[in-house]
């Protein structure tokens, strides 16, 4: 009965030895092992599928010691790399794509997602050109795949208007595991310039202007009870609004190049579109013959945001005069939607009138472009600005079915640091 159990517990250690030994044989990094009080170094290196044992100085005053040697690149699936990089490279305002040997995408952080319009799940495993929507000679990564070489600074002069730059990652045999591509948009350093020149502007037209025509306003108001009736009638009609117009051009002007202070808050998202967007589009819905329908997320029914509600107001009422301004039929539909999608929280505005002409797309958000004879061009911009101080973004799509305005906010349970 003794020698059965002496048995049994020595094919138990033997089961158990045997198992430590298939971890170590599996584990695919080079390692060192001390343990001082077996006397037993246990030392695998790269390449090797059995580990080495060597005897030491055994002693109980030391402690076992355990050293690695992990390269990422060689021992540990790549996949599991893009993995860990991934909520990284989310972090960083240009695009990262990785892709393999065969142009198909292995890693494309969030913000080459949102730019594209793609979801970035649904991307990774498609071919870069599904990404990119442009033939494969047109794509900057596939042309430093084909001829193995890394771009430097490559500028970039279709729709993506940038600079990217490539880096390989090899294979043990020298071919190629990885292309990483990063593309730095340039659109946003010409919106940047274009702000910092209309802040000159809207200065010096602060002080030439602004103060003058308040002045020569608060003139005609005292000279037009002495005037005759017929030109009285004329400066109450014209010439007063319309200084009153031009002070409103400037003021928005204004708001563009250095917008008002944020006044932050928080709010329910769905009742803020419901009970303050809502009534406010609904009132001049009907002086216009259009209807407005609210498609909303029930995974943001409970969605606090902050941010400046009047502000917030401003842009949507912006829009919607802006989709007015262009309606050519009897009624006009106007649906305003949200969606949770990844972390954004995206708000769409659309409505079905004639659309934008693709000549004109480009140039809907710069200041003082308007296709209408009485419009500013200023609205669209102010809306522009006021979303970006929010840390959202603005795009436009349109085509003959309708114009759609997409606004997207990051989701956050945080409130959004807003600077003035």
């Amino acid at each position: 009965m003794n020698d059965r159990l002496v048995q049994s517990q020595i094919e138990e250690l033997e089961r158990k030895l045997r198992a430590y030994e298939r971890l170590i044989e599996t584990l695919p990094f080079p390692f060192t092992f001390a343990d001082y009080e077996s006397g037993i170094a246990i030392e695998k290196k790269r390449g090797d599928v059995r580990p080495h044992l060597r005897t030491i100085p055994p002693s109980l005053e030391k402690e076992a010691k355990w050293q690695w040697d992990i390269d990422l690149y060689r021992d540990v699936p790549f996949e599991k790399v893009e993995a860990f990089l991934t909520p990284l490279l989310d972090l960083v305002p240009h695009h990262i794509v990785f892709v393999d040997d065969k142009g198909i995408i292995t890693l494309c952080n969030l913000q080459a997602a949102i730019d594209t319009g793609v979801e970035r799940d649904a991307i990774i495993g498609k071919h870069i050109r599904e990404l990119l929507k442009l033939p494969d000679e047109l794509i900057a990564t596939l042309e430093s795949l084909e001829k193995g070489e890394p771009l430097y600074n490559h500028e970039v002069l279709d729709r993506f208007y940038g600079i990217v730059n490539t880096r390989f990652i090899y294979n043990d045999d020298g071919s190629i595991k990885r292309v990483i591509s990063m593309f730095q948009s340039l659109n946003m350093m010409k919106e940047t310039e274009k702000l910092a020149v209309a802040g000159r502007i809207a200065a010096g037209i602060a002080l030439e202007i602004r103060n003058p025509l308040t002045t020569v306003r608060g003139y005609l108001q005292l000279l037009k009870t002495e005037l005759p009736d017929r030109i009285a009638s004329l400066v109450e009609r014209l010439l007063i609004p319309e200084l009153d117009r031009t002070n409103g051009i400037i003021t928005d002007f204004l708001n563009i190049a250095k917008p008002a202070d944020v006044k932050m808050e928080t709010f329910r998202l769905h009742r803020f579109l419901r009970d303050d967007v809502g009534v406010l589009l609904q009132s001049e819905a009907l002086l216009h013959s259009v209807n407005v329908h609210f498609d909303l997320d029930e995974q943001l029914d409970d969605y606090e945001m902050s941010g400046d509600r009047r502000q917030l107001l401003q842009v949507f009422l912006n829009l919607f005069r802006n989709a007015v301004e262009a309606k050519v039929a009897k009624t006009m539909n106007v649906t305003v939607s949200s969606r949770k999608v990844n972390h954004i929280v995206q708000l769409r505005f659309c409505d079905d009138g004639p659309g934008i002409p693709p000549s004109v797309i480009d140039h809907v958000f710069d200041p003082f472009f308007s296709t209408k004879e009485t419009g500013t061009g200023l609205g669209l911009s102010l809306s522009k600005k006021i979303v970006e101080l929010h840390r959202g973004t603005m795009k436009v799509q349109s085509d003959a079915r309708g114009t759609c305005f997409l606004i997207e906010f990051p989701l956050c349970s945080q409130p959004p640091f807003l600077s003035s």
